[in-house]
């Protein structure tokens, strides 16, 4: 009987366990899955940041065309328009979202202060606040429709690494039917 030195059967079994490739896929499997789950979960993340994203620049421009549209706006249709806010933002909740639309005055030394102002979950802008508008729309003797939006975006997955995440969007326009759009029992149009 032949005796083997004792590290030429380690050798062998070294040697044998190298080229055995039973079980390989399954460890690389093992060591990819949390990296393709997080690339998964977080492309999801990343997609709804972007949706709700839009959706807030889509109320913030549905909110100011609506209100420009308008001559008079009533509380009855107030409360209509800021319910569009609404819509366009669903299915997100909107417990999350504030609007704030405010009909601007630029007076003839280009100040511009808040003629009138309504808000959806949040409170409006006081009325003659002094606020600052792009300098191109500040144009002497005239009204500009100010609509912001903001959403308190709250990840599913990513929300212990980010917490809320606050989109917001503004936008201006000139009202389209007249110099001024008036709101009832704020203004008197003559």
């Amino acid at each position: 009987m032949r005796v083997m030195p004792p590290f030429a059967s380690m050798r062998r079994w070294l040697c044998a366990f190298r080229r055995d490739q039973r079980g390989v896929s399954a460890v690389e499997f093992a060591m990819l899955l949390p990296l393709m789950l997080t690339l998964y979960l977080g492309g999801v993340e990343i997609s709804q940041a972007v949706t709700v994203d839009r959706k807030v620049s889509l109320a913030a421009r549905a909110v100011a065309d609506l209100v420009a549209q308008g001559a008079t706006i009533s509380n009855a249709e107030m409360t209509n328009i800021l319910n569009a806010a609404k819509a366009v933002t669903a299915p997100f909740p909107d417990s999350n979202l504030k609007v704030t639309v405010s009909s601007v005055k630029i007076d003839a030394n280009r100040k511009a202060t808040i003629e009138w102002s309504d808000a959806l979950n949040t409170a409006p802008r006081p009325k003659d606040q002094t606020v600052t508008i792009p300098a191109g729309l500040t144009v002497p003797n005239t009204w500009i429709i100010w609509a912001e939006v903001q959403y308190g975006y709250t990840p599913t997955i990513g929300y212990v690494i980010t917490g809320t995440i606050n989109l917001t969007d503004q936008i201006f326009m000139r009202p389209r039917n007249q110099d001024r759009v008036c709101r009832e029992g704020v203004t008197v149009c003559s």
